[in-house]
């Protein structure tokens, strides 16, 4: 998703494997804030949308709460729900157990997709997109959220920081993020119509860097880098960690800010009906002429 050079740079296998290990017991709902607060936005966003969608698509939604407030919308049909895992879909009557890096969705045969949280852990973020766009039919809507830029910025320098000092060398432990000025392009390579992409910084206080680390663990999104260190991380590491992260990112209160930025997208699938842009010369006015009738204005 974000090194080019290693075309799998998660160990999927692996997020499945903690997946199992720690959604599939009883759930923290504590943790289910960022899920909660990015299916409203995205929901607030389709409810504006003045058009009817026959057969929309939650894709990897984990609990299924982006599924739930589609259907509460009232401007969706059906509602599939595709997951990894069957347990995180609890005997929904529309879902496929699928991975979402290899879509089950024939050509032109939805007319939206929403997805939620997931695309920061697929590998070939263009490919997806590109096969969303197939299955789109024309004027298909994808609506997605995901975490991108300096999401868990504070964590990274601490932990980088403290092994530095303990280890003499670092080893990757937060995942890398999508830049936002390059999720945009993401959207045109893919063929998509009239792309939009904004973004919103969550910033959330923990009583410590081991509260925030449980809610990452309780997400089911603890590192899954394929160049992680095989080496368990040392007592002593997370602690030096701990410190460096108070030192540096506290409030007055003593309890520590974590950033998140979500990564908003939108883009259609291309109709006829769609409102074009100009072609390069066909206004009937130039930008150098309206800049100096303002100017005029202005004087």
């Amino acid at each position: 998703m974000s090194d080019p050079s290693s075309p799998t740079p998660f160990d999927r296998a692996l997020l499945e494997t903690r997946r199992r290990r720690w959604l599939s017991g009883e759930r923290d709902e504590g943790a289910g804030f960022l899920m909660k607060a990015v299916a409203g936005e995205l929901a607030e966003r389709l409810s504006v949308v003045e058009r009817r969608f026959e057969v929309a698509v939650d894709l990897a939604g984990s609990f299924g709460e982006m599924a739930a407030a589609m259907r509460a919308g009232g401007s969706c049909g059906e509602v599939v729900r595709i997951e990894r895992q069957p347990f995180l879909l609890a005997g929904d009557p529309l879902a496929v157990v699928a991975d979402e890096e290899f879509l089950p969705l024939g050509p032109e045969s939805v007319d939206l997709v929403v997805s939620a949280l997931s695309m920061q852990f697929v590998n070939d973020v263009p490919g997806l997109l590109a096969q969303i766009r197939r299955a789109l039919r024309p004027d298909g809507l994808l609506l997605a959220a995901f975490l991108g830029g300096e999401t868990l910025h504070e964590l990274r320098a601490a932990l980088l920081l403290a092994e530095s000092e303990i280890a003499g060398g670092v080893s990757p432990r937060v995942l890398p993020f999508i830049a936002i000025r390059e999720a945009g392009g993401l959207l045109q390579r893919a063929g998509f119509a009239l792309p939009v992409t904004d973004f919103d910084r969550l910033t959330v206080r923990y009583d410590n860097l081991f509260a925030l680390a449980r809610d990452i663990r309780a997400m089911g999104a603890a590192n899954i880098l394929r160049e992680r260190s095989r080496r368990p991380a040392t007592r002593r590491l997370f602690l030096r960690a701990a410190e460096i992260y108070a030192e540096r990112y506290a409030d007055p209160d003593g309890r520590i800010r974590a950033s998140f930025d979500v990564v908003y997208l939108s883009g259609w699938a291309p109709h006829e009906s769609q409102q074009k842009p100009l072609r390069p010369g066909s206004a009937k006015a130039s930008l150098a002429a309206a800049l100096k009738d303002r100017s005029s204005d202005l004087s």
